[in-house]
């Protein structure tokens, strides 16, 4: 964990930041108060970054790698809510919002590269900052539009109509994520993926 300040690669990482769907809105005045509140962390394959759960939560923008928001029943069971890599965020305002643990978990895909702060540094930010907040929140409400659009459609759609749904909505991602991944995204099982792979499906 590093500083953005302090971080080896800042000038890199701050213009990778500023590629960000919402890092990108800011003005130089905002910027400056945001900048030293950040920091860089480097995640392994697999790490969780938030647990389903807890209340300790913290704001997410992904500079590299694909990290997944995932939740599991009782029994382990995992189903896979969404995929996030560069210039996306993930978060859980919503659960800070609502005063509820956080209702998934936040794991990486690949090795991630993300900056972070605590959701009450984040929330303070925005409270300052009306015009980021409403931003914010929109970006909120679309992507809990579409994981809410993926649930659906996990029940509307037979194997075949998921792939080509993700290829439409997501085809940049299709190459990078592991099949396992992909397949459990899709509620497939690895095989009927691959089979719909060679049938020039996926």
């Amino acid at each position: 964990m590093t500083l953005l300040a302090k971080h080896p690669e800042v000038k890199i990482v701050r213009l990778q930041l500023r590629q960000n769907i919402m890092l990108q809105r800011l003005d130089a005045a905002q910027w400056r108060e945001l900048d030293p509140l950040l920091e860089v962390i480097d995640y392994p394959k697999g790490e969780l970054l938030e647990h389903q759960g807890d209340w300790s939560m913290e704001q997410y923008f992904i500079i590299d790698g694909i990290l997944k928001r995932v939740v599991s029943n009782a029994q382990g069971k995992e189903m896979i809510l969404r995929f996030a890599a560069e210039t996306d965020i993930d978060t859980s305002y919503a659960a800070w919002c609502l005063k509820t643990p956080i209702p998934y978990s936040i794991r990486a895909v690949t090795k991630v590269r993300a900056a972070k702060l605590a959701m009450p540094q984040w929330v303070q930010f925005l409270e300052r900052h009306v015009g980021i907040k409403s931003a914010f929140e929109f970006e909120i409400m679309k992507l809990m539009s579409e994981v809410m659009a993926h649930t659906i459609t996990l029940h509307l759609l037979d194997a075949p109509g998921r792939v080509r749904r993700f290829m439409r909505k997501q085809k940049d991602l299709a190459a990078r994520l592991p099949k396992k991944e992909l397949a459990l995204y899709l509620n497939l099982s690895p095989e009927t993926l691959s089979r719909l792979k060679r049938h020039g499906k996926i």
